[in-house]
Order: C-alpha cells, then sequence, then structure tokens
C-alpha cells in the first residue's frame, strides 16, 4: 500500500445516511487526565504531569443525573486513571445505590501508587465491574506500549484481584482489553479474531500466572491522541485512514457504541463518544445546540441528540468486526 492513491470518501459520505442515536442507557465519564502512566498510545494523552479533572461542581451534577434518569444502565468511568481523579469513588456508590453496573477503566498499576492500595478491596466491595488495559499477554509488548515493569505489576494487580474473587464470583467481573501495537510501516492489521484470542490469553495467563479473567475486547487503534502523532511522524496517518477506510464493514454500523451512550467530560460536556471528546467533536442537539450535563438537567430528559457527529477516524470503529470499548462488534 502506498500514499499516492488515497481514497478520499469521508465517513458520512460511506454511510450514505445519518446516523441516529438510540434511546440512552449507557454514561461514559472521563474524570480527567491524571495518569500514574503515559501510555504511547493513549486516545487521551494522560500522564503524571497533566492535572486537568473533575471539579466537586460537576460531580454533584453527574450524581443528580444518575439518580434522575432510571434508563442509564451502566455508568462507565474513565481517564487518565479514572481511580486518580476526583469524584471515582461518590459516582460509584451513586450508580451503586440506583442499582446500575459500574465499569472502571483501570490500567491495574495505580493499585501500587500511594494512596490507592485500597483500590481492589473496594471495587470488589461494591461489585465493580474492572476493565485493565493488558494489551498484550508478553512482558516486552506490554511494557513498549505502557512503560517498563507495567507488566509485572500488572500480572500482581490481576493476581490480587482473583485472590478476592474476580472471576471467581459471578458478581466480580474482570475483563481484559488488547490494543495492537502501533504500526512502524505501512504493513496496517487489524485486531487478531476476539474469540480465538481471548483462548490464547486465557491458556497464557492461566499456566504461567495462575490468573483467570472474564472476557478479552479488541480494541482498533484509533487515530487519535497520541496514536495519531505516532502516525504523523511515521507519515502513516493518510495511509492508516485509507486502510482503515478499505475495511469498512456496514455491518458494524447497527452496534457502535455512541449509538445508546453519553460521553461527559471533566468540564461536563457531553459528546457522542470519548473519541469525539478527545478531537473536541461535542455532540449536537437537532437545532446544533451543544449540550452539558447541566442542560441535561434542565431539559429533563437524555434523548435530545438526533444526529450523531462523525470523523474519518470513525472508519476505526467499523473497519473488519468492529471495535468499541467492549471490544468487538461481530
Amino acid at each position: 500500500m502506498t500514499t499516492t492513491s488515497i481514497n478520499t470518501n469521508t465517513f458520512k459520505d460511506k454511510l450514505n445516511f445519518p446516523l441516529i442515536k438510540k434511546n440512552i442507557s449507557v454514561l461514559q465519564i472521563n474524570l480527567g487526565k491524571r495518569c500514574n502512566l503515559a501510555c504511547t498510545h493513549c486516545h487521551v494523552e494522560a500522564s503524571p504531569k497533566r492535572t486537568e479533572e473533575l471539579s466537586p461542581q460537576i460531580c454533584e451534577q453527574l450524581i443528580a443525573l444518575i439518580y434522575k434518569f432510571p434508563e442509564i444502565q451502566t455508568v462507565d468511568l474513565t481517564g487518565g486513571a479514572p481511580e486518580m481523579n476526583y469524584g471515582f469513588k461518590p459516582l460509584v456508590e451513586a450508580a451503586k445505590s440506583t442499582g446500575k453496573q459500574v465499569i472502571v477503566r483501570s490500567n491495574l498499576t495505580i493499585y501500587f501508587a500511594d494512596g490507592f492500595g485500597d483500590l481492589p478491596e473496594y471495587c470488589a466491595k461494591h461489585q465493580v465491574r474492572v476493565v485493565a488495559s493488558m494489551p498484550c499477554y508478553l512482558a516486552d509488548n506490554v511494557d513498549k506500549m505502557r512503560g517498563t515493569g507495567v507488566f509485572d505489576s500488572s500480572i500482581k494487580a490481576l493476581q490480587w484481584l482473583n485472590q478476592l474473587g474476580y472471576s471467581k464470583n459471578p458478581n466480580l467481573i474482570l475483563d481484559l482489553v488488547y490494543n495492537p501495537p502501533l504500526p512502524a510501516n505501512e504493513k496496517f492489521s487489524l485486531a487478531p479474531e476476539q474469540t480465538n484470542l481471548e483462548q490464547d490469553y486465557k491458556m497464557f495467563l492461566q499456566e504461567h500466572f495462575d490468573i483467570v479473567f472474564n472476557n478479552l475486547f479488541t480494541i482498533t487503534n484509533l487515530p487519535v491522541g497520541r496514536t495519531k502523532m505516532h502516525l504523523e511522524r511515521k507519515k502513516l496517518h493518510t495511509s492508516y485512514l485509507q486502510f482503515l477506510e478499505s475495511h469498512f464493514n456496514h455491518s458494524t454500523v447497527e452496534h457502535l457504541m455512541c449509538r445508546d451512550e453519553l460521553s461527559i467530560d471533566y468540564l461536563g460536556n457531553v459528546y457522542d463518544c470519548d473519541f469525539n471528546q478527545m478531537m473536541n467533536l461535542p455532540a449536537k442537539t437537532a437545532n446544533g445546540e451543544s449540550l452539558t450535563v447541566a442542560k441535561l438537567l434542565e431539559f429533563g430528559s437524555l434523548n435530545l441528540i438526533n444526529e450523531i457527529q462523525t470523523a474519518n477516524y470513525c472508519y476505526g470503529c467499523t473497519a473488519g468486526c468492529g471495535s468499541s470499548c467492549g471490544g468487538a462488534l461481530l
């Protein structure tokens, strides 16, 4: 593949129809950009140097939102390291008190940072579903993407969670997330088939570390944040988008995560998904108005968005078997 034959179809043109929102059932909240790691593929560009995080005022509005709308089935907490940012525990407890599923997207190593050693027990007590980044089951590959020593810390954290009953108790779900390595040349590839890769992970981790987990989610690297910067440095951004477009699968569109979720940033702004949030592409009402948590509370509805905002990086979610925060779509 060369960059001389650029296909210029926009994602919107490829769809040939508006991408319409369904009724909202998932609230994904990015609590901020503070993190104890600075992973090479992070679309949030989180790091220990970042200070942006949820404010008490926005946290109170989000708690009000959780209580007000019973149709929210899942509260999905992300970051940064969500556990490091203001509001993590209050949001967990508000969501659990209203019978909602709570997901925390954890880097696992946070358990060993000063002041966060109570997290595994806390998550087990509140039956928080842990979705943990584990881009490979081999140490070298993980450490290249996420930092030296991250693999060993992640293994210890997974063993800790297992000791507390995670993936053994049906109320304590532990999932892992696979990301492909960032491409170094134009030999691009999509994530491997999810079911087969999950079996490989399970066999290896159980045999070598006596670790068990529930599900593996394969997620495509979208050209957003540090992944986009990496591709631009390598002069691969355009050809990678072309590769994703060439693997567009119309069957994935019905299952896209943006269809039934709202993504909220630490300032209380509303987006259709976390990738749009990082690219500053806000959700819009039919009147072209941007939304905030305060406006959702004022209007008394979560379903104020008709058409989902799209961009060419959306090809990443629709390539092959599709990609979402819950893994492959097909």
